[in-house]
C-alpha cells in the first residue's frame, strides 16, 4: 500500500517507538485498523506496515500501542501464487467493503500471512487465518478459515545464505 500523498498538502505526521524498528513516523490515512483486533491480541487495533528495501518482500505489520509487537508477514501471492481467500459475510462487514466489490480481488484487498519463525526448523506462514486488509477502508481482519484446506504451518522454501543476506 503505498504512502499517502495528503503529506504534501500539509497533513503532520505522527511518529511512534518501535523495539525493532526505532522511531518510525506515518500519516494518519496510514494506518490500518483491526476493528476487533487479532485473535490472541484482542486489545491491539491499529497497525503499520514497514515495508524495507532488505528485506523485501517481508512487510511487518507493527502495532502503534505496543513496542514490542509486529508480526512478519508475506503477500499470500508470494507464499501461495494459487491461494483462495474466502472471506465471511461478517469479516466482510467489518472490512467496510461496499458490497459490489469483489473481497478477493488484490486491486480491492491485501492478503497477508502471518510467518513463524521458530528457532528450530523450517518458517512458516497461516494460510488458514491470513490478514486481509481493505486498500479503501483501511480495516483488517484476520479470516480465520475453520473449514479451510490450508494449514496454519505452511512451510517455507528454503533459501540459501546469500539470498537470505542479499
Amino acid at each position: 500500500m503505498p504512502p499517502s500523498s495528503n503529506y504534501s498538502r500539509g497533513e503532520s505526521m505522527s511518529a511512534c517507538q518501535t523495539q525493532h524498528f526505532g522511531v518510525i513516523e506515518y500519516l494518519p490515512d496510514q494506518v490500518v485498523t483491526f476493528p476487533v483486533g487479532l485473535p490472541a491480541f484482542e486489545d491491539e487495533r491499529q497497525f503499520v506496515l514497514i515495508e524495507q528495501s532488505a528485506t523485501i518482500p517481508v512487510i511487518f505489520l507493527q502495532s502503534l500501542a505496543r513496542p514490542d509487537l509486529a508480526f512478519i508477514t508475506l503477500p499470500m501471492a508470494v507464499v501461495e501464487p494459487s491461494y483462495r481467500l474466502s472471506v465471511s459475510p461478517e469479516d466482510l462487514e467489518l472490512l467496510q467493503l461496499p458490497p459490489d466489490i469483489p473481497a478477493t480481488s488484490p486491486e480491492n484487498v491485501l492478503c497477508l500471512a502471518i510467518v513463524t519463525v521458530p528457532e528450530a526448523g523450517p518458517p512458516t506462514a497461516n494460510l488458514m487465518a491470513p490478514v486481509v486488509i481493505c486498500r479503501e477502508s483501511r480495516c483488517a481482519v484476520q479470516a480465520i478459515q475453520s473449514d479451510s484446506a490450508y494449514s496454519h504451518q505452511h512451510v517455507l522454501p528454503a533459501t540459501s545464505p546469500e539470498e537470505r543476506c542479499s
